[in-house]
């Protein structure tokens, strides 16, 4: 069927559905399990619901379904792609289609890095009115007919719940009905998709007039108080975020201010200089809903998108409190979903453009010091997948070392790690520089490395010792220890902790010898591994009764 494959090339891709007899009629199918995400939504601290303001990302590009529908990738050259996943809480992706079911691929990219993915309910002009009147006028069984379904679509593709988008005028009885329909979507979507969400688009007044209000006030209110959270749109000024943040009371960090890129209208600040409008949101507590930062692959072409992607995020670092990994392993090769080669162990195995962000790895953070480090994205060279994560820098004169936190962690640590890293030397003398792995702890004057003998480190800095062969009955799973090839030199570590919690994986780039002078480097990371002994050694559960469906041989 069209909607399910490709009719070019039957392959599966994702959907929408169209009007209220699309959504009534929906019913999963066999066809339909390549939408599903097979990626559960990984555990972050601190979590989501915490008592911080939140950032929320709207991806609305050129219609949506564009070549993010294949559902097993394509051969796309220059892709976008997202990738700053650690600095974000929540994923909307938005059409104008009235149903827009996130395509599983994005799904499948957040859930790995610990976001949940929303898709979107909206109706607008003319046919939304009388879509609003068929289901909201109707009473208490069309809204709670409407209410099922979009709480059964969640649950079956495995995202995480709506943005509701109301964007036409509404007769008495359908506004009537709104905030019961809001308050059913929301019980039923809580119910049938753990820590689902559902978020209200400032539109629609208690009135039934479509005036967009920038702000949460008396004539709005009543929608917020139904639901998880408000998205304001994008026109406001000082005073309303002062208002906003009084009424909102305790629930201020669900009032998600909306800042358009594209900076259209009268808003404060967008492209590069979003962050105006984020430094004064974050003034009054509020969290920030930014809405199309595809701005930066559509408004400054393809050509420089990956640099100009990071001069972006890292404009508006400082505003967005970011989430700490919680559970091991941790395993990643940076890999962004895309590339110009496909990379094997160090070799380039086939030549030619792929995306698919289902492939993309977990993220780092991409932390920038300005002038003496930068971290990027390099798709010349890769261990595997489509990239790598290089590091540039300097080390100062007189200073021996620079320090590139990776990865925030927040959990107990278990009594031994293993650690790999493998890693690439670029530049006139690779040899100069050794590279190195550091964890670091929390605070706390239980915590001891190794024997209960030795000191506590006094900042919980603690270099793994290296190891030179894997350990036995390990050897196979961490060959990694002297697989370098192509140039790559692989490293494998081992630590043992006792009552201590993780807090940072950091690479420690050291110059052999002490100089006077500044001395830059360039350092691809192609792999890190942080993984827990003790379910290493733990053999994997046995798969049962797999079973092949539409095989098509060519």
């Amino acid at each position: 069927p069209a909607r399910y494959f490709d009719t070019k090339t039957t392959e599966p891709i994702s959907f929408f559905l169209s009007g209220l007899e699309e959504l009534l009629a929906w019913q999963p199918n066999s066809n339909d399990e390549f939408n599903v995400s097979a990626v559960p939504l990984a555990k972050r601290q601190p979590p989501l619901l915490s008592r911080r303001p939140r950032t929320l990302v709207c991806h609305d590009m050129q219609g949506g379904y564009l070549e993010d529908r294949f559902i097993q990738g394509s051969a796309t050259r220059n892709p976008y792609v997202f990738y700053h996943w650690r600095y974000i809480d929540i994923f909307v992706y938005f059409s104008h289609h009235t149903v827009t079911i996130p395509p599983v691929v994005w799904t499948n990219a957040a859930h790995r890095n610990s976001v949940p993915a929303l898709g979107t309910f909206i109706t607008e002009w003319t046919d939304g009115q009388k879509l609003c009147e068929a289901f909201l006028a109707g009473g208490e069984e069309a809204y709670g007919a409407v209410a099922e379904q979009l709480a059964r679509i969640a649950q079956h593709y495995r995202f995480d719940g709506w943005l509701i988008n109301i964007e036409n005028t509404l007769s008495a009885a359908a506004v009537g009905n709104l905030p019961l329909f809001l308050r059913d979507l929301t019980a039923r979507v809580h119910s049938a998709v753990p820590g689902g969400l559902v978020i209200w688009y400032d539109s629609v007044l208690t009135d039934g007039t479509l005036r967009w209000q920038n702000e949460l006030n008396d004539q709005n209110r009543i929608f917020f108080d139904a639901c998880d959270g408000l998205f304001t749109n994008y026109n406001w000024k000082e005073e309303q975020l002062e208002r906003t943040q009084r009424l909102a009371g305790p629930r201020l960090n669900d009032v998600y201010v909306g800042v358009d890129v594209f900076g259209r209208g009268d808003v404060i600040g967008g492209g590069f200089d979003t962050d105006k409008s984020l430094r004064m949101i974050r003034q009054y507590g509020l969290s920030a809903a930014i809405f199309a930062p595809g701005w930066v692959y559509e408004h400054l072409g393809k050509e420089n998108f990956l640099q100009n992607e990071n001069r972006f995020w890292g404009s508006l670092a400082e505003y967005l409190p970011t989430h700490s990994i919680s559970t091991l392993p941790l395993t990643t090769s940076f890999s962004l979903g895309m590339g110009n080669s496909t990379f094997l162990d160090g070799k380039d195995e086939e030549s030619g453009p792929w995306y698919d962000l289902s492939a993309q790895d977990i993220q780092p953070l991409y932390p920038e010091q300005q002038g003496m480090l930068s971290t990027s994205c390099c798709l010349q060279d890769a261990w595997c997948g489509g990239s790598s994560l290089q590091l540039q820098g300097t080390i100062p004169p007189g200073e021996e070392r620079v320090a590139v936190r990776l990865f925030s962690l927040q959990m107990p640590a278990p009594p031994k790690l293993f650690l790999t890293l493998l890693y690439k030397l670029e530049g006139p003398q690779p040899d100069d520089f050794t590279v190195a792995l550091e964890v670091t702890t929390w605070d706390s004057g239980m915590c001891f490395e190794g024997n209960p003998t030795s000191l506590p480190e006094p900042n919980g800095r603690y270099y793994p010792r290296f190891l030179p062969a894997p350990p036995p009955g390990l050897a196979k799973l961490l060959a990694a220890c002297h697989r370098g090839s192509q140039g790559w030199t692989s490293r494998c570590y081992e630590l043992e902790l006792q009552d201590c919690s993780l807090r940072d994986l950091s690479v420690i780039v050291s110059r052999q010898q002490p100089s006077p002078q500044e001395t830059s480097f360039t350092c691809l990371l192609g792999e890190v591994r942080v993984l827990d002994t003790a379910s290493l050694a733990a053999s994997p559960p046995q798969v049962h009764s797999v079973t092949a469906s539409q095989l098509w041989w060519q």
